[in-house]
C-alpha cells in the first residue's frame, strides 16, 4: 500500500469499473497488486506497460480478455481514452509526469511514490462476499492498516449470513408496496434485533422466531426460503 498524504482529507467513495478503461504503468510489485485489485472489479480493459518482460506470476493476469499488454515505456498518447490511471513504473520523474497530464485532463491518477501529486490513493480494503470496508490511516501507518485489514476481513466474514438473508430479504418487502417510512423502521428493527447473533450461532429456531415477530404476516411463509442462509 503507498504512502498516503496526512495533509489532505480524501472522500471515501466505491467505484463500478464497468465500461472504464484503465491504464497502469509500471508492473513492479506495486502496479502488480493495483493490476490484480483492477481484474477483480472487471472494468472495460486496462492498458498495462512495463519495461521489462513480465514475470511468470504476471502472465495469468495479463491472458485476461481485458488486458493488453506492452513491453515499453509510458507515452503521453497512453492516457487517450482512459478514466483511471495507476503511476506506478520504478521512476518517480515519470510517475509525476504521468500525475501532471491526468491532473490537466481530469482523469483519476494514483502516484504511488508522490500520492499528493495524484487524485486519490488506495485504501486498505478488507473483502468478504459482496461486503468490502476500505479503510485509511491518513498515512499515520500504512503498517497497521494492513494488520487491521486482516481483522476487519474477519469481522465481515461473521456477518457474511446476515448480509445474504437482508440481500434475499429487501425485493420481498419492497413487493409489498407499504411505505417508505414503513419499509425502513421495518429493517432497522432487523438490524438492530438479535438475528444476526443467532444466525452467527446457526439457531435456526430462533431466528424463526425473530423474523416471526419483525416480519409482516404476508411474508411468514418466505421464512424457511430466509433461513437457506445458514445452511
Amino acid at each position: 500500500m503507498p504512502h498516503e498524504s496526512p495533509e489532505k482529507n480524501f472522500y471515501p467513495l466505491f467505484l463500478d469499473l464497468s465500461g472504464l478503461h484503465c491504464l497502469v504503468a509500471g508492473l513492479g510489485g506495486v502496479g502488480s497488486r493495483k493490476l490484480q485489485g483492477l481484474l477483480h472489479c472487471a472494468p472495460a480493459s486496462i492498458l498495462a506497460l512495463d519495461m521489462e518482460a513480465p514475470a511468470a506470476e504476471l502472465r495469468p493476469l495479463l491472458e485476461q480478455p481485458c488486458v493488453r499488454f506492452e513491453q515499453r515505456p509510458f507515452r503521453d498518447e497512453d492516457l487517450d481514452g482512459r478514466q483511471l490511471v495507476f503511476a506506478a513504473t520504478g521512476n518517480a520523474e515519470v510517475n509525476r509526469h504521468i500525475a501532471l497530464l491526468c491532473r490537466e485532463r481530469h482523469i483519476l491518477c494514483n502516484c504511488i511514490d508522490a500520492p499528493a501529486e495524484g487524485s486519490f490513493i488506495v485504501p486498505a480494503v478488507a473483502r468478504s462476499g459482496c461486503m468490502a470496508l476500505a479503510l485509511s490511516t491518513g498515512g499515520a501507518s500504512p503498517a497497521l492498516s494492513r494488520r487491521w485489514k486482516g481483522e476487519l476481513t474477519t469481522w465481515l466474514e461473521a456477518r457474511q449470513k446476515m448480509v445474504r438473508l437482508m440481500g434475499r430479504l429487501r425485493p420481498m418487502v419492497l413487493a409489498l408496496h407499504d411505505e417508505t417510512g414503513h419499509n425502513t423502521a421495518l429493517f432497522r428493527a432487523l438490524a438492530q434485533s438479535p438475528l444476526q447473533d443467532h444466525l452467527q450461532q446457526g439457531d435456526r429456531q430462533a431466528c424463526l422466531r425473530c423474523l416471526q415477530a419483525l416480519l409482516p404476516p404476508k411474508l411468514h411463509d418466505r421464512i424457511p426460503e430466509l433461513l437457506d442462509v445458514i445452511a
